[in-house]
């Protein structure tokens, strides 16, 4: 990997990105269109297609200008775009939102329409909840990832070598914001299919691709005309890292596909800082940019494989830095960082539904930035020291001064403060504990490690944790817990009211309870 290259982007960035770029979308081609279904603003529909734009060989991306240009002087590019939107567009709550996909496969309608007993796993298009679309939001998937549906700009080295200049993927993206939110028509006179309709844009990322928005405005693409692209963004699970994608490549995957793990603690790349929000923020106040409104979610196995204190302490030390007043930060206790329906894990797999989180706090997002409405304030799990704990990642190398932390667990082994879904609050076993292996996919998933039914039971475990039957009368007990917990966490602007009843009716039919097994 070409570290050399991306650190020394990275350290240029607030000079380098300050020139304004010169882009266009030139041509839209949708290659299909089918009906979506029927929701409250009436027919969705899906379309897809192809999205060609051009840059201005100048433009501040890496090797750009290696590019030969076309006869404009201009350099070429070409992406997979969709659209799931209102038939009628003017009949949607005015909000763009641009999902950004994770390693080719599109994560929307998986972050918030994912139903509570068959969570939606990168790549489904399905209806699912039909929350979106029941709260009339476009949604646009762009491509933006090399080998992945995008077509980057190319050039032949000394050696003779092809390579690709990858940190076109963020111009892609700032241009489709751009051209769908704001473009009466392409470069060829092609209508846009949203022309009218958007008076705000937010951005939503999961886990590389909300590294990948960090490094976007980090590199300042989120400003373009003289104007702000995003309003607002969705950060999910994105730990403490950046995309390292300011660099060419010779392909034919990403530099983007890869990251630390137990297996590859000394990974380059993603590690490398500026690591808190607020000292992004601080560099694009500093160019004169108004930051987007921000809202960023953590799980508890961010804090395990992720490193994900680093967010929030910095590059040294133990005390959280502070957060810029246009970021609220969340923390799921409990939470995986990723539900896996198929895997070689040993231990059962850690199946918290926090879908929920994701809704309330889109729509708290949204309100923010279309009627100034101020969310909740942050909620975080308090840390402390990992040390040689082997469950959490260790601070790589050229980190000397790092101190990785992990969350404070309760006596079940929990994690303490943060958000507390109903079944965290009223717990049937401990959530989100460290998986058997440690390989990437389950050190990220997580594991439930449930209760003993009896007190007998666990006494023949060993299990010092109390048994269900010593936590709960009966079935109601467990179930009013619930209902209590659900409406608390509904008045504190966490949980929707369909949520809660989808929550309190998961409870009352819960398996823990079959008649028989308790006394």
């Amino acid at each position: 990997m070409r570290l050399g290259l991306f650190c020394l982007c990275l350290a240029a960035l607030g000079v380098a990105f300050t020139k304004p770029s010169s882009a266009e979308v030139t041509r839209l081609e949708i290659t299909s269109k089918s009906s979506y279904g029927t929701f409250r603003p009436g027919e969705y529909v899906l379309w897809k297609g192809r999205l060609h734009g051009e840059l201005s060989a100048d433009e501040a991306i890496p090797d750009l200008d290696k590019v030969k240009p076309n006869a404009r002087g201009k350099v070429e590019y070409a992406t997979d775009l969709t659209l799931l939107m209102p038939a009628q567009p003017a009949k949607g709550n005015g909000a763009l939102l641009v999902d950004v996909p994770n390693r080719g496969r599109v994560y929307g309608i998986a972050l918030y329409n994912s139903p509570r007993d068959e969570p939606f796993e990168s790549g489904n298009t399905a209806q699912g909840t039909g929350f979106l679309e029941d709260q009339g939001f476009a949604l646009a998937e762009v491509q933006w990832e090399l080998g992945k549906g995008a077509d980057l700009p190319s050039f032949v080295d000394g050696t003779g070598k092809t390579l690709y200049v990858e940190g076109v993927g963020f111009a892609i993206v700032r241009d489709a914001a751009e051209f769908l939110a704001h473009a009466w028509a392409d470069g060829t006179g092609v209508a846009n299919p949203l022309r009218g309709a958007i008076n705000r844009t937010l951005a939503s990322g999961k886990s590389q691709t909300g590294r990948f928005l960090k490094t976007f405005l980090l590199a300042g693409f989120n400003s373009v005309h003289g104007r702000r692209v995003f309003d607002g963004m969705h950060v999910f699970v994105s730990g403490a890292g950046l995309l390292p994608i300011l660099r060419s490549s010779p392909g034919p995957e990403s530099s983007g596909n890869g990251a630390p793990s137990f297996s590859n603690p000394e990974f380059r790349g993603v590690h490398e800082g500026p690591f808190t929000i607020g000292e992004i923020i601080a560099r694009l106040e500093k160019r004169g940019e108004i930051p987007p409104r921000m809202i960023m979610i953590s799980s508890t196995t961010d804090f395990l494989s992720l490193r994900a204190s680093l967010g929030r302490t910095g590059a040294s030390g133990t005390v959280d830095q502070p957060l810029p007043p246009n970021v609220r930060m969340y923390e799921v206790a409990g939470a995986p960082h990723a539900v896996l329906l198929n895997s070689d894990c040993k231990l059962p797999r850690e199946r918290l539904d926090w879908s929920p989180v994701s809704r309330a706090t889109l729509l708290h997002l949204d309100r923010w930035v279309a009627r100034n409405t101020p969310p909740p304030a942050s909620e975080l799990m308090p840390l402390e020291p990992a040390g040689a704990d082997p469950d959490v990642l260790r601070a790589p190398a050229h980190l000397a001064q790092a101190t990785v932390m992990r969350p404070r667990r309760d006596g079940d082994g929990n994690a303490m403060g943060g958000v507390r879904l109903p079944d965290v609050a009223v717990p049937l076993g401990t959530h989100a504990a460290q998986q058997d292996p440690k390989s990437f996919a389950c050190a990220l998933a997580g594991a439930f490690l449930p209760f003993a039914a009896t007190k007998e039971a666990r006494e023949k475990a060993n299990d010092p944790r109390l048994s269900i039957a010593e936590r709960y009368a009966d079935r109601d007990d467990y179930v009013n817990r619930i209902r209590v917990a659900a409406r608390a966490l509904e008045a504190e602007g966490f949980l929707l009211p369909d949520d809660a009843a989808v929550i309190i009716a998961a409870a009352a039919a819960s398996q823990a309870f079959k008649k028989g097994e308790l006394p």
